[in-house]
């Protein structure tokens, strides 16, 4: 159960993805660093991309699932990794692989439906009345997040969640209140969240 889960919480464990894998590229097709900035959107596995080349309609794609695996497939470019690079970045690839078949291309690359790689999201379990994994926003707050997943159920002990941050020796416990924050208005409790952070809501033992 929960409840017993906030007392003892072990180690986390390594996810290995494409997103993790591409963000560590060295750099781009056109010696550029391909490591995002700490304000830039990185793609991730679900995201929904909307590819535009230039005077060729024919292979702009409107809405372009990203895949489990990180990838995308377009007309003329059957398979590239897209999670883990910023649409910036994507774009400036897909115009060197569209070099091979049209003159000077110019690729747009816009996301359109957001979810993020695995470590830019928050994640809520237990007792919130639609748990999930929500992609991660600059200064976001708990707060934000239970309004995200619409609030506790009637079983949680809210006053018992806790915040899950980091791993292994720099994991760090958050204890929250939220139903002070969330029925007193007790804005003391309304933390904010950086990426990766779990929050963990436990279940009423009566």
């Amino acid at each position: 159960m929960l409840a017993a889960a906030c007392g003892s919480i072990g180690p986390s464990e390594t996810v290995a993805n494409a997103a993790g894998a591409a963000a560590t590229t060295a750099g781009t097709t056109d010696g550029t660093s391909s490591v995002p900035g700490p304000n830039e959107y990185v793609i991730g596995a679900g995201d929904t991309l909307g590819i535009s080349v230039y005077h060729a309609p024919e292979l702009s794609v409107p809405g372009l699932p990203v895949r489990p695996d990180g990838r995308i497939s377009m007309p003329l470019i059957p398979d590239i990794v897209a999670a883990g690079k910023t649409p910036t970045t994507l774009g400036k690839e897909l115009e060197e692989r569209l070099k091979e078949y049209i003159k000077d291309p110019i690729v747009t690359v816009m996301v359109t439906g957001f979810i993020g790689p695995f470590n830019r999201q928050v994640r809520v379990i237990g007792e919130a009345t639609e748990p999930s994994a929500i992609p991660y926003r600059d200064h976001m707050t708990v707060l934000d997040l239970m309004i995200a997943v619409k609030g506790l159920t009637k079983y949680a002990s809210g006053n018992s969640a806790i915040i899950v941050r980091g791993a292994g020796e720099k994991r760090e416990t958050i204890r929250v209140r939220l139903s002070d924050l969330i029925k007193s208005g007790d804005i003391d409790q309304n933390i904010e969240l950086l990426p990766g952070d779990t929050l963990i809501i436990p279940q009423s033992w009566f």
